[in-house]
Protein backbone atom coordinates (compact mmCIF):
# COMPACT_ATOMS: atom_id res chain seq x y z
CA UNK A 1 0.00 0.00 0.00
CA UNK A 2 1.44 3.43 -1.00
CA UNK A 3 0.78 6.55 1.16
CA UNK A 4 1.34 10.10 -0.20
CA UNK A 5 2.26 12.79 2.27
CA UNK A 6 2.25 16.59 1.62
CA UNK A 7 6.03 16.65 1.76
CA UNK A 8 6.64 13.75 -0.52
CA UNK A 9 5.75 10.18 -1.34
CA UNK A 10 6.52 7.15 0.84
CA UNK A 11 5.79 3.58 -0.15
CA UNK A 12 5.29 0.92 2.56
CA UNK A 13 4.88 -2.72 1.71
CA UNK A 14 1.98 -4.47 3.48
CA UNK A 15 4.02 -7.60 3.72
CA UNK A 16 6.72 -5.75 5.71
CA UNK A 17 4.51 -3.67 8.06
CA UNK A 18 5.68 -3.76 11.64
CA UNK A 19 4.49 -2.17 14.87
CA UNK A 20 7.28 0.42 14.54
CA UNK A 21 6.11 1.25 10.99
CA UNK A 22 2.57 1.81 12.24
CA UNK A 23 3.75 4.15 15.01
CA UNK A 24 5.91 6.17 12.61
CA UNK A 25 3.12 6.44 10.06
CA UNK A 26 0.70 7.56 12.74
CA UNK A 27 3.04 10.32 13.92
CA UNK A 28 3.72 11.58 10.38
CA UNK A 29 0.04 11.59 9.52
CA UNK A 30 -0.85 13.59 12.61
CA UNK A 31 1.86 16.15 11.82
CA UNK A 32 1.02 16.55 8.14
CA UNK A 33 -2.72 16.07 7.80
CA UNK A 34 -4.42 16.19 11.16
CA UNK A 35 -6.81 13.64 12.56
CA UNK A 36 -8.51 12.86 9.26
CA UNK A 37 -5.24 12.06 7.55
CA UNK A 38 -4.15 10.05 10.62
CA UNK A 39 -7.34 8.00 10.55
CA UNK A 40 -7.01 7.38 6.82
CA UNK A 41 -3.40 6.21 6.91
CA UNK A 42 -2.83 4.68 10.34
CA UNK A 43 -6.30 3.13 10.52
CA UNK A 44 -5.85 1.35 7.19
CA UNK A 45 -2.48 -0.09 8.10
CA UNK A 46 -3.64 -1.07 11.60
CA UNK A 47 -6.65 -2.84 10.12
CA UNK A 48 -4.37 -4.63 7.67
CA UNK A 49 -2.11 -5.74 10.53
CA UNK A 50 -5.06 -6.97 12.59
CA UNK A 51 -6.35 -8.92 9.61
CA UNK A 52 -2.96 -10.61 9.26
CA UNK A 53 -2.99 -11.50 12.98
CA UNK A 54 -6.46 -12.99 12.54
CA UNK A 55 -5.28 -14.99 9.54
CA UNK A 56 -2.34 -16.30 11.57
CA UNK A 57 -4.63 -17.41 14.41
CA UNK A 58 -6.98 -19.02 11.91
CA UNK A 59 -4.08 -20.89 10.29
CA UNK A 60 -3.00 -22.26 13.68
CA UNK A 61 -6.57 -23.33 14.52
CA UNK A 62 -7.19 -25.03 11.17
CA UNK A 63 -3.78 -26.66 11.17
CA UNK A 64 -4.40 -28.10 14.66
CA UNK A 65 -7.69 -29.65 13.51
CA UNK A 66 -6.09 -31.03 10.33
CA UNK A 67 -3.13 -32.45 12.26
CA UNK A 68 -5.44 -34.27 14.69
CA UNK A 69 -7.26 -35.94 11.79
CA UNK A 70 -4.00 -36.64 9.97
CA UNK A 71 -2.43 -38.23 13.06
CA UNK A 72 -5.51 -40.39 13.60
CA UNK A 73 -5.20 -41.52 9.98
CA UNK A 74 -1.49 -42.29 10.44
CA UNK A 75 -2.27 -44.17 13.67
CA UNK A 76 -4.89 -46.32 11.92
CA UNK A 77 -2.51 -47.11 9.08
CA UNK A 78 0.25 -48.12 11.49
CA UNK A 79 -2.23 -50.18 13.51
CA UNK A 80 -3.24 -51.96 10.30
CA UNK A 81 0.40 -52.86 9.77
CA UNK A 82 0.57 -54.11 13.39
CA UNK A 83 3.02 -51.41 14.47
CA UNK A 84 3.68 -51.43 18.22
CA UNK A 85 1.28 -49.04 20.05
CA UNK A 86 4.20 -47.30 21.74
CA UNK A 87 5.77 -46.48 18.35
CA UNK A 88 2.44 -45.14 17.06
CA UNK A 89 2.02 -42.82 20.06
CA UNK A 90 5.62 -41.62 19.79
CA UNK A 91 5.42 -40.88 16.05
CA UNK A 92 2.09 -39.02 16.17
CA UNK A 93 3.18 -36.80 19.08
CA UNK A 94 6.45 -35.87 17.32
CA UNK A 95 4.59 -35.03 14.09
CA UNK A 96 1.95 -32.91 15.85
CA UNK A 97 4.20 -30.78 18.03
CA UNK A 98 7.02 -30.51 15.48
CA UNK A 99 4.73 -29.06 12.81
CA UNK A 100 2.90 -26.79 15.27
CA UNK A 101 6.11 -25.26 16.62
CA UNK A 102 7.48 -24.62 13.12
CA UNK A 103 4.18 -23.07 12.04
CA UNK A 104 4.03 -20.68 15.01
CA UNK A 105 7.61 -19.56 14.33
CA UNK A 106 6.83 -18.95 10.64
CA UNK A 107 3.72 -16.92 11.52
CA UNK A 108 5.73 -14.77 13.95
CA UNK A 109 8.24 -14.08 11.16
CA UNK A 110 5.44 -13.33 8.68
CA UNK A 111 3.90 -10.81 11.11
CA UNK A 112 7.35 -9.24 11.61
CA UNK A 113 7.11 -9.86 15.33
CA UNK A 114 10.62 -11.23 15.04
CA UNK A 115 13.09 -11.44 12.17
CA UNK A 116 14.35 -14.75 10.83
CA UNK A 117 17.91 -13.66 11.52
CA UNK A 118 16.97 -12.86 15.10
CA UNK A 119 15.54 -16.33 15.64
CA UNK A 120 18.68 -17.88 14.19
CA UNK A 121 20.85 -15.78 16.50
CA UNK A 122 18.74 -16.67 19.53
CA UNK A 123 18.89 -20.38 18.72
CA UNK A 124 22.65 -20.25 18.23
CA UNK A 125 23.30 -18.24 21.40
CA UNK A 126 20.96 -20.25 23.60
CA UNK A 127 21.88 -23.65 22.20
CA UNK A 128 24.54 -24.46 24.76
CA UNK A 129 22.52 -23.14 27.68
CA UNK A 130 19.38 -24.99 26.65
CA UNK A 131 21.27 -28.24 26.09
CA UNK A 132 22.69 -28.03 29.63
CA UNK A 133 19.33 -27.09 31.13
CA UNK A 134 17.46 -29.93 29.44
CA UNK A 135 20.22 -32.49 29.62
CA UNK A 136 18.02 -34.90 31.54
CA UNK A 137 15.11 -34.33 29.16
CA UNK A 138 17.30 -34.95 26.11
CA UNK A 139 18.65 -38.10 27.77
CA UNK A 140 15.08 -39.31 28.26
CA UNK A 141 14.25 -38.47 24.63
CA UNK A 142 17.31 -40.37 23.38
CA UNK A 143 16.44 -43.24 25.72
CA UNK A 144 12.94 -43.38 24.24
CA UNK A 145 14.38 -43.63 20.73
CA UNK A 146 16.74 -46.43 21.83
CA UNK A 147 13.90 -48.36 23.49
CA UNK A 148 11.73 -48.09 20.38
CA UNK A 149 14.61 -49.03 18.08
CA UNK A 150 16.20 -51.87 20.08
CA UNK A 151 12.95 -53.12 21.68
CA UNK A 152 14.30 -54.54 24.97
CA UNK A 153 10.63 -54.60 25.96
CA UNK A 154 7.28 -53.68 24.47
CA UNK A 155 3.85 -52.61 25.63
CA UNK A 156 2.31 -55.51 27.56
CA UNK A 157 5.64 -56.99 28.72
CA UNK A 158 6.27 -57.66 32.40
CA UNK A 159 9.57 -56.08 33.42
CA UNK A 160 11.63 -55.56 36.57
CA UNK A 161 14.09 -52.71 37.19
CA UNK A 162 16.00 -53.48 40.44
CA UNK A 163 17.78 -50.09 40.51
CA UNK A 164 14.42 -48.28 40.57
CA UNK A 165 12.68 -50.85 42.75
CA UNK A 166 10.01 -51.10 40.06
CA UNK A 167 8.27 -54.16 38.67
CA UNK A 168 5.15 -54.40 36.56
CA UNK A 169 3.50 -54.50 33.14
CA UNK A 170 4.47 -51.90 30.53
CA UNK A 171 1.41 -49.78 29.72
CA UNK A 172 2.91 -47.25 27.30
CA UNK A 173 6.25 -45.96 26.02
CA UNK A 174 6.33 -42.22 25.32
CA UNK A 175 8.90 -39.61 24.31
CA UNK A 176 10.31 -39.09 27.80
CA UNK A 177 8.72 -41.63 30.13
CA UNK A 178 7.68 -45.28 30.18
CA UNK A 179 4.62 -46.09 32.29
CA UNK A 180 4.24 -49.46 34.00
CA UNK A 181 1.37 -50.89 36.04
CA UNK A 182 2.54 -52.43 39.29
CA UNK A 183 1.04 -55.61 40.76
CA UNK A 184 -0.83 -53.32 43.18
CA UNK A 185 -2.39 -51.58 40.09
CA UNK A 186 -0.41 -48.39 40.63
CA UNK A 187 0.78 -46.57 37.51
CA UNK A 188 4.45 -45.59 37.75
CA UNK A 189 6.23 -43.39 35.17
CA UNK A 190 9.91 -44.23 34.76
CA UNK A 191 12.38 -41.91 32.92
CA UNK A 192 13.54 -43.54 29.69
CA UNK A 193 17.19 -42.73 30.44
CA UNK A 194 17.04 -44.75 33.67
CA UNK A 195 15.73 -47.76 31.74
CA UNK A 196 18.52 -47.61 29.16
CA UNK A 197 21.24 -47.06 31.79
CA UNK A 198 20.18 -49.80 34.22
CA UNK A 199 19.51 -53.50 34.16
CA UNK A 200 16.01 -54.37 32.97
CA UNK A 201 14.68 -57.93 33.29
CA UNK A 202 11.98 -58.75 30.73
CA UNK A 203 9.97 -61.72 31.98
CA UNK A 204 7.69 -61.73 28.93
CA UNK A 205 10.34 -62.21 26.26
CA UNK A 206 9.99 -66.02 26.27
CA UNK A 207 6.33 -66.10 27.27
CA UNK A 208 6.94 -68.25 30.36
CA UNK A 209 8.52 -68.05 33.81
CA UNK A 210 9.99 -70.55 36.23
CA UNK A 211 8.18 -70.89 39.54
CA UNK A 212 10.63 -71.72 42.34
CA UNK A 213 9.12 -72.30 45.78
CA UNK A 214 11.24 -73.29 48.77
CA UNK A 215 9.51 -75.73 51.12
CA UNK A 216 11.44 -76.36 54.37
CA UNK A 217 10.69 -79.64 56.20
CA UNK A 218 11.93 -81.05 59.47
CA UNK A 219 14.99 -83.28 59.53
CA UNK A 220 12.75 -85.89 61.19
CA UNK A 221 10.15 -85.78 58.39
CA UNK A 222 9.74 -88.46 55.72
CA UNK A 223 11.61 -86.84 52.82
CA UNK A 224 10.15 -89.06 50.09
CA UNK A 225 6.62 -88.47 51.32
CA UNK A 226 7.20 -84.72 51.32
CA UNK A 227 8.51 -84.83 47.75
CA UNK A 228 5.52 -86.92 46.62
CA UNK A 229 3.14 -84.35 48.13
CA UNK A 230 4.85 -81.62 46.09
CA UNK A 231 4.58 -83.74 42.94
CA UNK A 232 0.85 -84.17 43.55
CA UNK A 233 0.48 -80.40 43.81
CA UNK A 234 2.30 -79.97 40.48
CA UNK A 235 0.20 -82.58 38.69
CA UNK A 236 -3.05 -81.12 40.08
CA UNK A 237 -2.31 -77.61 38.75
CA UNK A 238 -2.95 -77.33 35.01
CA UNK A 239 -0.98 -74.07 34.83
CA UNK A 240 2.28 -75.88 35.62
CA UNK A 241 4.20 -77.84 32.99
CA UNK A 242 4.64 -81.18 34.77
CA UNK A 243 6.90 -82.54 32.03
CA UNK A 244 9.66 -80.06 32.87
CA UNK A 245 8.97 -79.74 36.60
CA UNK A 246 11.37 -80.93 39.30
CA UNK A 247 11.39 -81.33 43.07
CA UNK A 248 14.89 -81.23 44.55
CA UNK A 249 16.69 -80.85 47.85
CA UNK A 250 18.14 -77.37 47.41
CA UNK A 251 19.69 -76.89 50.86
CA UNK A 252 20.45 -78.58 54.15
CA UNK A 253 19.73 -75.70 56.46
CA UNK A 254 20.43 -75.19 60.14
CA UNK A 255 16.88 -76.08 61.15
CA UNK A 256 15.34 -77.73 58.07
CA UNK A 257 15.84 -79.65 54.87
CA UNK A 258 14.80 -77.22 52.11
CA UNK A 259 12.90 -78.80 49.22
CA UNK A 260 12.43 -76.69 46.11
CA UNK A 261 9.50 -77.00 43.73
CA UNK A 262 10.42 -75.85 40.20
CA UNK A 263 7.90 -75.63 37.34
CA UNK A 264 7.34 -73.39 34.32
CA UNK A 265 4.12 -71.42 33.84
CA UNK A 266 2.86 -68.73 31.49
CA UNK A 267 4.11 -65.28 32.42
CA UNK A 268 0.55 -64.06 32.92
CA UNK A 269 -0.09 -66.88 35.45
CA UNK A 270 3.12 -66.49 37.45
CA UNK A 271 2.05 -64.34 40.40
CA UNK A 272 -1.26 -66.11 41.03
CA UNK A 273 0.39 -69.54 40.71
CA UNK A 274 2.98 -68.65 43.35
CA UNK A 275 0.30 -67.47 45.76
CA UNK A 276 -1.89 -70.56 45.20
CA UNK A 277 1.00 -73.01 45.47
CA UNK A 278 2.26 -71.58 48.77
CA UNK A 279 -1.18 -72.09 50.27
CA UNK A 280 -1.54 -75.62 48.89
CA UNK A 281 1.89 -76.66 50.17
CA UNK A 282 1.02 -75.55 53.71
CA UNK A 283 -2.32 -77.36 53.70
CA UNK A 284 -0.91 -80.52 52.10
CA UNK A 285 2.00 -80.73 54.57
CA UNK A 286 -0.41 -80.32 57.51
CA UNK A 287 -2.65 -83.11 56.18
CA UNK A 288 0.31 -85.39 55.50
CA UNK A 289 1.92 -84.82 58.89
CA UNK A 290 4.99 -83.10 57.43
CA UNK A 291 6.40 -80.59 59.87
CA UNK A 292 7.52 -77.17 58.70
CA UNK A 293 10.03 -76.29 61.41
CA UNK A 294 10.80 -72.93 62.97
CA UNK A 295 14.36 -71.73 63.09
CA UNK A 296 15.82 -73.29 66.22
CA UNK A 297 19.10 -73.62 68.03
CA UNK A 298 20.01 -76.63 70.17
CA UNK A 299 22.25 -75.76 73.14
CA UNK A 300 24.21 -78.55 74.80
CA UNK A 301 25.61 -77.88 78.29
CA UNK A 302 28.54 -79.92 79.46
CA UNK A 303 29.38 -80.30 83.12
CA UNK A 304 33.07 -80.26 83.95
Amino acid sequence: MAVDYLSGTSSTSCGQTTLEDLAATSENAMQTGGFGKWLETFGGQALNYLIRIGVGVLIIFVLWKVLKKFCRFIDRRMAGRKVDPSVRSFVTSVITWGIMILTIVEICIWLNIVEASTIAAIVAAAGVGISLAVQGTLSNFAGGILILALKPFRVGDYIKVPALNAEGTVVRIEMYYTTIEMVSHELVSLPNSSLTNNQVTNYSSSGKRLVMINCPVSYAADLEKAKEILWEIIRADSRMDASSATVVVSELGDSAVVLQLRATVKTSDYVQTVWDTNERVKKAFDEGGIEIPYNQLDVHIRES
